[in-house]
């Protein structure tokens, strides 16, 4: 499919888009179910979960598709300084190029810089597909700049989706606006739907141009996101909805908004760990407010999914993000080397390396399911977690010491379920290893019973071992999904046979680990 004609052609889908989003409310986000009673939608699904309209949206946006985010790439262009309302988990710094959070940037842009910027990266990275605004500030608390920057990139790369993230204050305001532009992704930050509860996350709004606090500030900002999400979809655009989680404040209240979003039409739900280190300076790093370890996070997701369906990949990416989920390249193309570059946009060769990587996702894909079927007479209700090193394309092809990040899935015979990716530090320091950093490592993946990684030394596969995690490097460089499907059909030979008690064992202590680390 033309990829030109299928963003930028609304007229003879629009109103089939509108008709399948009404029905999202109902069926978990999509409207669609797989087998072994599993939904199947949002960030999980495959082309055969979705209406072609809506899969034609979806399947090359790395933050839409969970699969997708293997493949295809995207960038924030920071366009918009300026914001409406405080959060107490954000403080947008413009010159910390080493921290990966949202709201921080290394550099501004003005439209046009912003958009040479898009040329020059959707050159060197052809697969990109997604160009977002997301701050540093809120985009719809700057319309002129923001929307001028979609309105230059939707002339010169019409194949490039548009994308756009808000706390949703102004989002009513603009929702004409942003259909007009053919903008069909809106993410908006939704952290409470109980005033009670978003008193202690916002000190502040602007409103109409009014400053409001407390209590008054969260009714008002409530009522407009909620109100937003409606107008949205009812014009046939996607909307993913960011929670942030913060324990002992919104953690279990995250579970009636994720209802309240569900019953307005959103197409997904992705609840983020809070980040709060003191050396951000926010108010809840300086109050020692702190984050919820992954477990916890996963919990929180678990009993959500059941309502809709939920973004596990998300890396809480920078107002300046370039390249794959969790690998950012936005150090590559600064303003100074930007501007004196000599782009030279190839639509042909970009919608060639598409053509590619669709037939790459088909082959991973059939692989995968092809595995999965010698698993359709087992009835196990064995679910062991395990970490993945990855670069991306799929392919299980980072080193261990080299990974800045590992991807968690849950296996079981229905598959493969991502849990999210965890953040580490690396261990590899130039010829040696760090141990405080594999102390970490192990910590971090406690709760897994294996690690999939193209390739180990010595001491981490030790430690590794004598932690109960189990190194698994036999599949390197093969697609993920079908490994550690293949995997785990050994994992449940082993159970079977007599090591049964052994595995058992080891099981039972893993997961005593994950609820210590959770305590």
């Amino acid at each position: 499919m033309d990829p030109v004609a299928g963003h930028r052609d609304r007229a003879g889908d629009a109103e089939d888009v509108r008709e399948i989003i009404q029905v999202i409310a109902e069926h978990n986000g999509c409207g669609t179910s797989v087998d072994r009673g599993e939904t199947a939608c949002g960030s999980r699904a495959a082309q055969s979960d979705l209406p072609s309209a809506i899969w034609q949206k979806v399947k090359s946006h790395p933050c839409y598709s969970q699969e997708a985010h293997h493949h295809y790439a995207r960038m924030h262009v920071a366009v918009a300084p300026a914001c409406n309302m405080q959060c107490n988990y954000c403080n947008r710094k413009y010159d910390c190029a080493n921290e990966s959070r949202p709201g921080v940037t290394s550099e501004k842009l003005v439209p046009e810089q912003a958009l040479k910027k898009t040329l020059a990266v959707a050159s060197a990275i052809p697969q990109l597909s997604v160009l977002g605004i997301a701050g540093p500030g809120d985009p719809l608390a700057n319309p002129e700049k923001t929307f001028r920057t979609f309105e230059l990139v939707a002339k010169a790369a019409p194949d490039i989706k548009l994308c756009l993230s808000t706390n949703g204050l102004a989002l009513p305001d603009h929702v004409d606006t942003i259909a007009r532009l053919d903008i069909d992704h809106v993410t908006i930050t939704i952290n409470m739907i109980d005033p009670e509860v978003g008193r202690k996350i916002y000190p502040w709004i602007f409103y109409r141009h009014k400053r409001y606090a407390g209590l008054e500030a969260a009714k008002i900002l409530s009522r407009r996101q909620l109100q937003g999400l409606e107008m949205l979809t009812e014009r046939g655009i996607l909307c993913k909805v960011n929670s942030v989680m913060i324990p002992g404040i919104n953690d279990q209240h995250l579970v009636d908004v994720n209802k309240a979003v569900k019953s307005r039409g959103a197409f997904l739900h992705n609840i983020m760990p809070l980040i709060s280190s003191p050396e951000h300076g926010t108010v809840f790093g300086l109050s020692g407010q702190r984050g919820p370890t992954a477990q916890e996070l996963t919990a929180l997701q678990d009993a959500c999914q059941g309502n809709m369906n939920m973004m596990r990949h998300c890396r809480q990416c920078r107002a300046d993000a370039v390249g794959l989920l969790g690998d950012d390249r936005s150090a590559e193309f600064t303003i100074e080397r930007i501007m004196a570059m000599d782009i030279k946009y190839n639509f042909e060769s970009r919608q060639a390396y598409r053509t590619k990587v669709e037939r790459e996702r088909a082959a991973q894909a059939a692989a995968e399911q092809e595995e999965l079927s010698s698993l359709a007479s087992e009835t196990s209700d064995i679910k062991p977690r395990v970490a993945v090193a990855t670069k991306g394309a799929g392919l299980i092809n980072e080193h261990f010491g080299h990974a800045k990040e590992f991807q968690v899935y849950e296996l079981s015979t229905s598959g493969a379920r991502v849990l999210g990716a965890r953040r580490i530090d690396h261990y590899c320091k130039g010829g040696y290893g760090e141990e405080r950093s594999l102390e970490s490592i192990i910590r971090t993946i406690n709760d897994c019973h294996a690690v999939f990684v193209a390739k180990i030394g010595g001491r981490p596969r030790s430690e590794l071992l004598k932690a109960g995690i189990e190194v698994v490097d036999q599949y390197a460089y093969d697609f993920m999904g079908k490994s550690m499907i293949a995997w785990f059909k050994s994992y449940l030979d082993k159970v079977e046979s007599g090591e049964h008690r052994h595995l058992q064992r080891g099981a039972g202590d893993i997961q005593q680990r994950a609820l210590n680390s959770a305590a």
